[in-house]
């Protein structure tokens, strides 16, 4: 079975999820292979998310798993149930496809994070923990995600978390062209970052990487130039934007630093820092630095715009269909371990039978067509069955009529975490979808 354990903006403080995604992956991807009971999973962290994808051979595998979490992540166990939302193997497909969607970001409709989503599965794979079904899961929430960007225009305006906070920085009355602008951080965000800096006309980029890669990132975008490690401070200085989004853990701009370049000679009057890190980049008491604004991703989660309505439930209806379908043909793949036992019996009897009667090829040839057409009606009854999500009704069937046992599935999960909030039949009114989704959302 699947389970998503999720800790975002709405269910997490800024503080809480800055501990969560600054957990290391290796570790978590070391729990997952060591609880026993769990056959996969996947890793999703992002500035504003922390999840975790698992495949679950049974569900006190769940109750094991949730204890270690919290253990490996540094938080208290009450106060990290307290804070995350949980998705049952039901639930877990619509809840991924609109988050690779961006329909649950906080800005609504970010190109980000499908690129995130995928890369996620992509380390899964190099972390050997994907299963059939989580690579079917994330498949399917990358294709549902491009249906979403073709069918509407939820991302039309390129939303996107870099664009919110340079959008904000307008307030600075910066002079685009003129800017001389310093990026840490060379990672897809960086990518990001530069792409919307340049829309905006910006022309004078230093990059910087904690990590060393400044140079390599260099070479792929010719617009910006190295910073070496030295000239960090030099850079600031003249820097009358900074915008920083690397993965490290530790701040790479600290009070000193930052103070110390500010009162060089020849600073800049005024200094926007937006920080894009999770964890953060920069040092909170860096805002308290006479001429530097800071604007981080706490103060951006205030200043996120609303849903446009419409577009957001058109893409959320396209969302619903896509999980409903996903999960009719996991249903009917569940069916299936049913329906080869079953025709396995019928043609066994078939050929004995066979044998016993006759050594006449056409006589057996009839009873082996008379033995499929038995078959047909009661294995598409078997598909029908599981699609309407009944298939542990055609195997019990199976079992007092034929003696044909197939293995359930995993269970529940127990409701001692906050479970995720439900889907909501008020979302698909007007859906043209919305006959076909009845069944998903009940009452």
């Amino acid at each position: 079975m699947l389970v998503c354990v999720s800790a975002n903006h709405r269910s997490a403080g800024f503080s809480l999820l800055e501990r969560l995604t600054g957990a290391s992956v290796t570790d978590l991807e070391n729990l997952i292979r060591e609880t026993p009971g769990i056959d996969g999973g996947v890793v999703l962290s992002t500035c504003n998310r922390f999840e975790i994808y698992l495949d679950l051979t049974n569900a006190h595998a769940f109750d094991h798993f949730l204890p270690a979490l919290a253990r490996t992540v540094g938080v208290a166990e009450d106060d990290l149930r307290a804070h995350i939302r949980v998705h049952g193997d039901r639930d877990v497909p619509e809840y991924l496809f609109a988050v690779s969607s961006g329909l649950e970001s906080v800005a609504i409709g970010e190109d980000e994070i499908a690129g995130q989503v995928r890369r996620s599965l992509t380390d899964a794979r190099k972390a050997q923990l994907t299963t059939s079904d989580l690579e079917k899961l994330f498949q399917s929430a990358a294709t549902t995600s491009k249906g979403v960007k073709s069918r509407t225009h939820l991302a039309g305006a390129g939303r996107s978390l870099v664009s919110l906070a340079l959008d904000l920085a307008r307030s600075q009355a910066i002079d685009w062209q003129r800017a001389n602008v310093v990026l840490v951080g060379t990672g897809a965000y960086a990518g990001a970052t530069l792409k919307a800096l340049e829309t905006r006309g910006v022309r004078k980029v230093g990059v910087y990487s904690p990590s060393g890669r400044a140079h390599t990132f260099a070479e792929r975008y010719a617009s910006v130039d190295p910073i070496e490690e030295g000239r960090l401070a030099e850079r600031l200085s003249s820097a009358d934007l900074v915008v920083t989004c690397s993965a490290t853990d530790k701040y790479v701009l600290d009070y000193d630093l930052v103070r110390n370049s500010r009162i060089a000679p020849g600073s800049t009057a005024s200094q926007l820092i937006i920080d894009l890190g999770m964890p953060r980049n920069v040092d909170p008491l860096v805002g308290k630095i006479a001429g530097v604004d800071l604007l981080d991703i706490e103060t951006l989660r205030m200043h996120a715009p609303l849903e446009d309505l419409g577009t957001t439930e058109l893409a959320r209806c396209i969302v619903a269909r896509a999980a409903k379908e996903f999960q009719d043909d996991r249903r009917e793949q569940r069916a299936a371990a049913a329906i080869a036992k079953f025709r396995s019996s019928v043609t066994e009897q078939v050929e004995t039978e066979s044998a016993r009667l006759t050594n006449d090829e056409t006589t057996s040839e009839a009873l082996r067509k008379l033995g499929n057409a038995l078959l047909h009606e009661p294995t598409l009854r078997i598909k029908q069955l599981a699609r309407e999500g009944r298939a542990a009704e055609a195997e019990h069937a199976l079992e007092l009529l034929f003696g044909i046992r197939v293995e359930l599935e995993a269970g529940e999960l127990s409701q001692e975490v906050a479970p995720a909030r439900p889907s909501r039949p008020e979302a698909l009114e007007g859906c043209p979808h919305a006959q076909t989704l009845a069944d998903r959302v009940g009452p």
